[in-house]
């Protein structure tokens, strides 16, 4: 074996084929991406949706279950979740951790028969993270491009979403920095736009902007020193028994803003006026946001869903 040939395998072995072609060639910029998303519109769906979720505990049982009472009547919802579950692992190309607790539940749908089954309007789909991660180790761009391939096999008209989540509070390189850099060079440029790539031309992934709707809704409310039952990021997190901070999963207020950017993405209009006394997935009373916190949650959603235009909503 030539000396050239065994650093190629090498690489192979790192780092997986459809992960080397995309760290050895040009990515296509965030700029492309944007361009060509923000020049398709979606239509505002003329009946509740039926969605399905693939994730991880980002994605969680609370989330979608809050984005139904927001919804019109009628809408219904399917999931399959993991912990820290890459799109790869999904397809079934390895373990799944947390697969039997995560999906202890009646939502509950095999994620291959549902995305093959043609029986949803909508599929809303959850890389990992540490994305970086995701990229290097675990070819998000082709996985996420074989479940979208897979989805507009069985039904050509079906919405597909990327949803854009975040990392953990205490990253070195700063929470809210990394959220403003991340959106450009992994969402759009190393996993949305090579996966578009990979599609038939004309095929379309919008993006369900969790992270950059957390960003600015913490820098608003950290301007004004703190509103209502939100003084700072640490109030979006959760806690543990004894008062740890969880500096990665949401608690029911982080769950409300981000089930406001679900809803402004899916169905194509402004979140304003949206309850903000909600249920859990289990029934129980959720931790509701105070009335001018809600408020700023959904001005806040609406305005950076709306100006990003990478959603399919009309500015």
């Amino acid at each position: 074996m030539t000396r050239r040939k065994a650093i190629l395998a090498s690489l192979l072995s790192a780092i997986g084929a459809g992960g080397l072609y995309w760290h050895l060639t040009r990515a296509p910029s965030a700029a492309s991406v944007r361009t060509r998303l923000t020049r398709s519109s979606v239509p505002k769906p003329a009946a509740p949706l039926a969605v399905f979720h693939l994730g991880h505990s980002l994605v969680n049982r609370d989330m979608p279950a809050m984005l139904a009472q927001m919804a019109p009547g009628g809408h219904r919802y399917d999931s399959q979740l993991g912990w820290g579950t890459t799109l790869q692992a999904h397809w079934g190309h390895a373990p799944i951790n947390g697969f039997e607790a995560e999906n202890a539940h009646p939502r509950f749908r095999p994620a291959l028969e549902a995305v093959r089954s043609g029986d949803y309007d909508a599929i809303v789909l959850t890389e990992m993270v540490e994305i970086r991660a995701s990229i290097r180790y675990y070819d998000s761009p082709v996985y996420l491009a074989r479940w979208a391939g897979e989805a507009l096999k069985a039904r050509p008209d079906v919405r597909l979403y990327l949803y854009e989540t975040w990392h953990q509070l205490d990253d070195p390189e700063g929470w809210l920095e990394r959220l403003d850099r991340d959106h450009d060079r992994y969402w759009l440029s190393r996993v949305l736009g090579p996966a578009l790539e990979r599609l038939p031309a004309g095929s379309r992934i919008h993006l369900i902007p969790a992270g950059q709707v957390l960003a600015a809704f913490v820098r608003a409310v950290e301007a004004r020193g703190g509103l209502g039952n939100v003084r700072d990021r640490t109030d979006l997190f959760s806690r543990a028994e004894d008062g740890t901070l969880d500096v990665i999963h949401l608690n029911d207020l982080g769950n409300y803003l981000v089930a406001l950017v679900h809803y402004t993405a899916l169905y194509q209009q402004s979140p304003l006026g949206l309850p903000h006394a909600l249920l859990r997935a289990d029934g129980s009373v959720a931790v509701a946001p105070d009335s001018d916190v809600a408020r700023l949650m959904q001005e806040t959603t609406d305005s950076v869903v709306r100006n990003l235009g990478l959603s399919g909503l009309s500015a």
